[in-house]
């Protein structure tokens, strides 16, 4: 299992071999630490925890410290954990450091990431729905649409896609390839776009699906 965390720094492109433009998002991945190796005789589950990012003391609650003193590591900003399947295998250990040499450029990779909030947001917005007519006698511009028969059932069924709240949704992008790696700079370089805003925190791992 290859896995680490990163920060979205943001959207550029570059030229490849052939001159043909590449759209990649620029990601600053690691150096990360193992603070927790989880088990199933233990934990119920198997999982590697990894820290990113640097905090002062202070600012870490008792139980933190507590955790990061056990594993006898630099408290961090910021921990994930990355599942690791009965077939899979770890070489991993406690206070182990992640770079971003683990992955090459034209790996695959899954990432995940928190999506933009875009607050209260009606159907034609959240959910792509067409809007009606739009002259003066209408009275149906962006609303949401019908509610149902009237007598029976008497009730809005479940799932009824309605204005609501938009965004800050935990998402998934699979098999995005890899660029360049930048060990220098700590920076992976991705096709393409990933979830969130720029400065949050990303989840990368290698691909569990094979592309086509």
């Amino acid at each position: 299992m290859k896995a680490i965390i990163g920060k979205k720094i943001g959207m550029t492109q570059i030229f490849d071999e052939k001159g043909n433009v590449i759209p990649v998002t620029v990601i600053e991945a690691g150096p990360c630490t193992v603070v927790q190796i989880k088990t199933e005789e233990t934990d119920g589950y198997n999982a590697v925890q990894l820290g990113y990012g640097n905090v002062k003391e202070y600012k870490i609650n008792k139980p933190q410290k507590g955790h990061f003193t056990k594993a006898n590591v630099k408290p961090t900003k910021h921990l994930r954990e990355f599942r690791i399947g009965p077939q899979c295998e770890s070489n991993l250990k406690v206070g182990d450091e992640v770079k971003v040499d683990t992955f090459t450029a034209g790996e695959k990779v899954d990432i995940q990431g928190i999506t933009k909030g875009k607050g209260f947001q009606g159907v034609i917005k959240r959910h792509g729905q067409s809007r009606g007519p739009m002259g003066h006698g209408s009275m149906y511009h962006r609303r949401p649409g019908s509610m149902g028969p009237t007598s029976t059932p008497g009730r809005v069924f479940k799932g009824k896609k309605l204005p609501g709240h938009m965004g800050v949704d935990t998402v998934t992008i699979q098999n995005l390839e890899v660029i360049k790696v930048d060990l220098d700079k700590n920076a992976i370089l991705v096709k393409g776009s990933v979830p969130g805003n720029k400065g949050s925190i990303l989840k990368i791992k290698n691909a569990i699906k094979a592309s086509k």
